[in-house]
């Protein structure tokens, strides 16, 4: 079964995104756990609007997804999106970025908005 090829002009505009180190970092985090934009609102010590707007270029291109629960929104990575097997490689390849998560939780700022 041959797989389907992306088409370069979506290749470049996913690769453009993953070219921001703040997005490509929300990816690494997401792959392996669901975060809440207050949470990297602390550890990118950037604005909320800063980080909804870096989420939503994501989940326009269908490679986040968001549950809320309440008034809180989380996101994850989206594993069944079209575009997944062809940045699941590159995640692969990064360090994970637990201790970004850790040093949120010993300051006891993880998932402060819950």
């Amino acid at each position: 079964m041959q797989q389907t090829k992306m088409e370069i002009e979506k290749a470049a505009v996913i690769l453009k995104l993953l070219g921001d180190k703040t997005r490509l970092t929300m990816l690494k985090l997401m792959d392996e756990q669901t975060c809440c934009v207050c949470e990297f609102v602390q550890i990118f010590q950037s604005s909320q609007p800063s980080i909804s707007q870096h989420l939503r270029k994501l989940k326009d291109l269908g490679l986040v997804k968001e549950e809320r629960k309440g008034q809180w929104i989380f996101y994850s990575i989206n594993n069944k999106s079209e575009y997944y097997s062809f940045i699941k490689p590159i995640l692969d390849q990064l360090p994970d970025q637990d201790d970004k998560l850790k040093e949120l939780e010993e300051k006891g700022t993880r998932i402060s908005c819950c």
